[in-house]
């Protein structure tokens, strides 16, 4: 992952990353507040050995308290000691629970014990040290004491317990710190995960990833799309009909044979947007001057006919089976030069329809009257019906619904036109959204890669239709 996944994930998920650290700190102020305080009080106790005058034996001496000092350190967790601060105080404290309070270190380098001791209670907490202390001297000095010599060995305090003022635990401000910083790492951990695990494509790279096709343009989000379906003509100034004027420049460059502008637009899921997009790129090229047909090959949900506001009782698979003429059919819209060509009558055999020969014919004669031919197709994976047509046409355009279609969908759809010796002409990314952390913006510019082709214009005979042939 690059830095700008990082950024676009924190985007993403910043009031989830917000909501986690406030949590722990939350946590940790309150798990602060129900701990109990504890004190520690600390004395030290100095240890020498009663011998020696001359400098050699004085010498010997401190190497032998050195040496020493870390034992009697041990002996304050004993029970000879634990029992004797037990007596000296009078408390009732279980010997187990008194040695994990009470504790003993040797400071480096030198022949002094520093004994610690912790409680609830501040007083308390000096009165152990103190007692471990005189109780460790007692205990050293019967161990170490020789018959009618008495111990060499002397441990003297040298710095009493002092009562304690604050507290040494709950650390509220370190709690406090440690919960917010565990919240967050929690909260990024899952984002991370989540996003690793994700397989939407929401980006022109996740389409990358998947085709070398060419990224003709970028939809963006329309809540009321299915209200207005048709934006290039209900509000032709806003920025998502700019998205399909973008989309009909981008598709003036795709480079086919013959100059033959004959396209189907298919996804590889149902749901992607292909019919509104297929509609609105019809639109858009009309406005361009350019005479274009827009043919509904959904003989399974057709969804042309509705969109546009015309009667789909007649159409696509009425010619196909000789019932209808071409000319009868199709149906002007508006007073553009955009004509459409309704699904008709739902058949039992789609596939074997769109695959005929009769199909095959129609196109050919489309082909001399119009400039563009946009089929809406069914979604790839579902059934075969795209697969089949498109062994008719120049190119497919490939529909991918930004946060829904997945990778593997996408790269399934790739290779089911592949079978059929068929290349993606070009992927349109729709749906995509215009706020938060996966915006896209509403055009997509910097087409120059994908091949300046001039299309070679054909000479065409005068058109059956009323303003179809004319340039």
């Amino acid at each position: 992952m690059e830095l700008s996944d990082y950024i676009r994930i924190i985007r993403k998920y910043w009031v989830l990353l917000v909501a986690a650290t406030l949590v722990g700190v939350g946590v940790g102020a309150i798990a602060s507040l129900v701990q109990k305080p504890v004190y520690s009080a600390s004395t030290q106790v100095f240890v020498s050995l009663q011998s020696g005058d001359t400098t050699a034996e004085l010498a010997q001496g401190n190497t032998f308290t050195l040496s020493r000092v870390a034992t009697y350190a041990n002996l304050v967790d004993s029970q000879r000691v634990l029992d004797g601060v037990i007596a000296a105080l009078q408390i009732d404290v279980p010997r187990g629970e008194l040695d994990a309070r009470i504790s003993a270190a040797t400071v480096p380098e030198t022949t002094i014990i520093e004994i610690t001791a912790t409680s609830n209670d501040p007083a308390e907490a000096a009165a152990l040290a103190d007692a471990a202390a005189a109780s460790l001297s007692i205990t050293v000095d019967e161990i170490e004491s020789r018959p009618d010599l008495g111990s060499p060995v002397q441990l003297a305090v040298v710095e009493e317990a002092t009562v304690p003022t604050s507290p040494v635990s709950p650390r509220t401000m370190v709690n406090i710190a440690l919960g917010g910083i565990i919240g967050l790492a929690l909260a990024a951990g899952f984002a991370l995960l989540r996003e690793v695990l994700d397989t939407r494509i929401r980006s022109e790279r996740d389409i990358r990833a998947v085709t070398d096709a060419p990224m003709l343009g970028s939809i963006n989000f329309d809540p009321n799309a299915k209200q207005r379906p048709l934006i290039v003509h209900a509000d032709p100034q806003s920025p998502r009909s700019e998205s399909f004027r973008t989309l009909r420049t981008n598709l003036q460059f795709i480079e086919v044979d013959d100059g033959s502008r004959t396209f189907v637009v298919t996804s590889s899921m149902p749901g992607e947007g292909k019919s509104t997009t297929t509609a609105n790129l019809a639109l858009a090229l009309a406005d361009a001057g350019q005479t274009v047909i827009l043919v509904d090959a959904d003989l399974r949900k057709p969804k042309v006919a509705e969109y546009m506001n015309l009667d789909g009782g007649v159409g696509l698979t009425d010619v196909l089976i000789g019932r209808a003429d071409l000319v009868d059919a199709v149906q002007q819209w508006g007073n553009k030069s955009l004509y459409v060509l309704p699904a008709g009558q739902i058949p039992p055999n789609p596939s074997e329809l769109l695959g005929s020969k009769a199909m095959s014919t129609l196109i050919r004669d489309l082909q001399g009257e119009f400039d563009w031919i946009l089929f809406d197709a069914p979604p790839l994976l579902p059934v075969t019906d795209a697969a089949v047509l498109s062994k008719h046409v120049e190119a497919v355009i490939l529909v991918a619904s930004a946060g829904k279609a997945t990778r593997n969908q996408l790269e399934s759809a790739v290779q089911l036109l592949e079978t059929v010796d068929k290349q993606v002409g070009g992927v349109v990314l729709t749906m995509v959204p215009t706020r938060g952390a996966d915006a896209y913006g509403y055009g997509h510019y910097g087409y120059g890669h994908y091949g300046y082709a001039e299309a070679k214009k054909k000479q065409k005979t005068k058109s059956r239709f009323p303003v179809a042939g004319t340039r």
